[in-house]
């Protein structure tokens, strides 16, 4: 890649400006990014070889069609977050709708899903109207679309198409396949694109590298940290390749993920958080000859008709959520702080998981469970067969309620932040929130709020990203497939342009 010239629109206090963030997460990397472009002087650590680990996103989120129980107003806020995310990294997108099915079994119906559908579309079409590039999703009018039985089934008399132009080919695959006969209708298919764990950290790292205000510094574990007298700022220690190191800084982000707590009891700082532990499944469906869309298939959450999640990548491989406590959900994987530390505490078998290697056994029961749990609905789907561990990880939710899913940034004082996203969606939300504070401070001028140019960020490649994602595949022992999209020219055209 060339080496791109960094544009100095700053005040000199904002070259001074030593900003340290603790966890290179999507949401630590894509502050330092955010921070690192308005010229700021930041240093990223990441206890691990590369960045984005973590929980198994493969979900833009825009607009929580995912998730009945949550509020309308969390759903616009997804909506408008998972926009802005989308424009920042187009490439880790795989530009294909989700087909949402209520089974009949369910307590719930279609019916029930339009309300908040339409008020989703009447503020994507406002979005758009205030600034064109908003318009990521497809046109306002095409945010979602129904498909009664009859349609479906005449759907289901043609041929899969190679590359999907209208939401009616896409349902192709779904009408060949699905039985049609567990399902309520209609069948609601929705602008819920796919986001891609590989291309998101491709995407990201590519950029942060080619940033030089930025300090990368991956395999390096802080251990303790404490206010500096002689700043009002930090100091950290940290061990890189078995050596000790100390960096000062003069504002801390505190990104580390599920660990959050961690760094706040370092601090002695209290706070209330929920972790939970989730996996989704990895299989190879080789008698799959076509592009699917996604499939969510509701259930109650926690039963044994938990939601289903169909997720597809290239050359037949799926990625599967069943939220059962056998499939993506654990017994006591769902843990809470105490009044003694900020830190909520996973048992050692979660623990183990992330951080060695899991049950060979537990990882075909569990793989063939999640089939299991999708074959009612696609019986075809049943000679599926596993092909890689699970995609998994723990998550943090500020506060005390497991249904939160929008948050975002939390603050001790003026130099002390906290990331708490749940969904990758939310971190340009926590970015301007940080930005906001740093210009409080004098660290940053104003005229900076909100301009989102992300100069160096916008000559990171495609080709360098496919690369990149294969590579992170191939170290991470996944197949090459999960790097690569699912994606019609049309749509692909579109978004390049945006």
């Amino acid at each position: 890649m060339a080496e791109v010239t960094q544009v100095d629109k700053n005040s000199d206090s904002a070259k001074q400006t030593k900003v340290a963030i603790v966890g290179g997460g999507i949401a630590g990397a894509t502050v330092a990014l955010y921070l690192s472009e308005l010229g700021l002087d930041v240093s990223l650590f990441e206890k691990g070889p590369s960045l984005v680990n973590g929980p198994p996103i493969c979900h833009l989120h825009a607009g929580g069609n995912l998730y009945r129980e949550i509020s309308d107003k969390q759903c616009l806020t997804l909506l408008a977050q998972s926009i802005d995310l989308l424009r920042l990294y187009p490439y880790a997108a795989d530009y294909r709708p989700t087909v949402v099915a209520v089974p009949k079994h369910d307590n719930g119906s279609p019916a029930l899903l339009l309300p908040r559908l339409k008020k989703l579309q009447a503020q994507y079409q406002a979005l758009i109207e205030k600034d064109p590039l908003n318009e990521v999703l497809g046109a306002s009018c095409d945010y979602f679309k129904l498909f009664e039985r009859a349609e479906v089934e005449l759907l289901a008399l043609q041929d899969p198409v190679k590359t999907p132009k209208t939401l009616a080919q896409w349902m192709i695959p779904v009408a060949k396949n699905v039985d049609l006969d567990t399902l309520q209708f209609p069948l609601i298919m929705v602008q819920e694109y796919g986001l891609n764990l590989f291309r998101l950290a491709a995407s990201v790292s590519l950029s942060l590298e080619s940033n030089r205000n930025c300090q990368l510094l991956t395999g390096s574990l802080v251990s303790n940290l404490y206010a500096s007298e002689s700043n009002n700022g930090w100091l950290i220690d940290y061990q890189q390749a078995g050596v000790g190191k100390q960096l000062q800084c003069d504002y801390l982000i505190n990104a580390a993920g599920f660990r959050t707590g961690e760094i706040d009891d370092l601090l002695g700082f209290k706070r209330q958080r929920l972790v939970e532990f989730k996996a989704a499944y990895v299989c190879r469906w080789a008698t799959c000859d076509c592009i699917w869309p996604e499939v969510v298939f509701y259930g109650e959450r926690g039963t044994p008709n938990g939601m289903a999640q169909f997720t597809p990548y290239p050359d037949g491989y799926f990625q599967l959520h069943g939220m059962t406590d056998n499939i993506t959900l654990f017994k006591d994987g769902l843990v809470a702080s105490t009044a003694h530390s900020a830190q909520p505490q996973l048992a050692d078998s979660f623990i183990n998981k992330i951080e060695q290697n899991w049950n060979k056994q537990e990882v075909r029961e569990r793989t063939q469970s999640a089939i299991a749990h999708l074959t009612p609905y696609i019986p075809r789907f049943a000679s599926a067969q596993i092909t890689a561990k699970p995609l998994f990880g723990a998550q943090q939710i500020p506060g005390g309620d497991p249904t939160l899913r929008a948050a975002d940034v939390s603050f001790v004082g003026s130099r002390y932040a906290r990331c708490e996203i749940v969904k990758a969606s939310s971190v340009l939300t926590v970015a301007d929130a940080i930005t906001e504070q740093l210009i409080k401070l004098g660290c940053l001028d104003k005229s900076v709020f909100g301009t989102r140019e992300f100069t160096i960020t916008k000559t990171v490649t495609e080709t360098a990203i496919n690369k990149r994602a294969e590579l992170l595949c191939e170290k991470r022992n996944y197949p090459l497939s999960l790097a690569h999209r699912n994606i019609s020219n049309a749509v692909k055209t579109r978004a390049d342009q945006s």
